[in-house]
């Protein structure tokens, strides 16, 4: 059971982390905490000790694991609605729905890629996948590194596998799935959203690391549902 301030401290480091990238150290907390370094140094290795967050270096700030991002969007997500731009570009693809739906879906899913920089994945049955975004999505920080990038492709090559246990899954909502609890991989996140149609049940969501922008994501996904269903 975490203390309020480390739930406080856990909650201010993971927004920072997912807006900079960067191991966040205790001067960058501490005066949205308003409490001092030490303090903040000392929560910061109790929540370490307990999982939540490791050092990728002696001399650096702490970066959350994927336990951290779970209890955040657990106890501190909040939708953030897109912004009127967004609004406005995925408005515009209302018409083509009606026309052909297969290409309005893939061209949704071209938009919100865009705008996300994640990975956007569509799927039109267990066997009818459709994914784009991957340009976005490897100009990443995490990507700088070999071994992510070779971790990504191989949920990419295995992307079928995961969808079919989605279908299963998914229940109208939107879910998100990090670390262990990703049909995906462990290495990476999902939020994601499955909706009916004409032709039967597809499935819409985004991929990528776990350091993402869960409220602005969920915040998309429950735009489009609103006119999609």
């Amino acid at each position: 059971m975490l203390k309020i301030r480390q739930k406080e401290l856990l909650g201010e480091l993971v927004e920072s982390y997912i807006k900079q990238a960067e191991p966040i150290g205790s001067k960058a907390l501490e005066r949205r905490l308003k409490v001092s370094s030490a303090t903040i140094r000392n929560e910061m290795a109790k929540l370490e000790q307990s999982g939540y967050l490791y050092q990728p270096h002696t001399s650096a700030g702490r970066v959350p694991t994927a336990r951290a991002y779970q209890y955040y969007v657990d106890n501190f997500l909040e939708a953030k609605e897109p912004s009127k731009g967004e609004k406005r570009a995925l408005q515009s693809l209302q018409q083509e729905a009606k026309k052909d739906l297969y290409q309005f879906l893939k061209n949704l899913a071209k938009t919100m890629a865009e705008f996300s920089k994640q990975a956007v994945v569509v799927g039109f049955s267990p066997n009818d996948i459709y994914y784009t975004g991957l340009s976005n999505l490897f100009s990443q920080p995490e990507f700088s590194h070999i071994d992510m990038v070779q971790s990504m492709s191989r949920i990419i090559d295995h992307l079928d596998e995961a969808m079919e246990k989605l279908y299963k899954q998914l229940q109208g909502t939107v879910e998100i799935c990090i670390g262990e609890q990703n049909p995906f991989g462990n290495e990476c996140a999902t939020v994601i959203t499955s909706y009916n149609l004409p032709r039967g049940k597809n499935i819409l969501g985004f991929l990528g690391p776990w350091r993402m922008d869960y409220a602005s994501n969920v915040g998309r996904l429950n735009y489009v549902r609103r006119f999609i269903n």
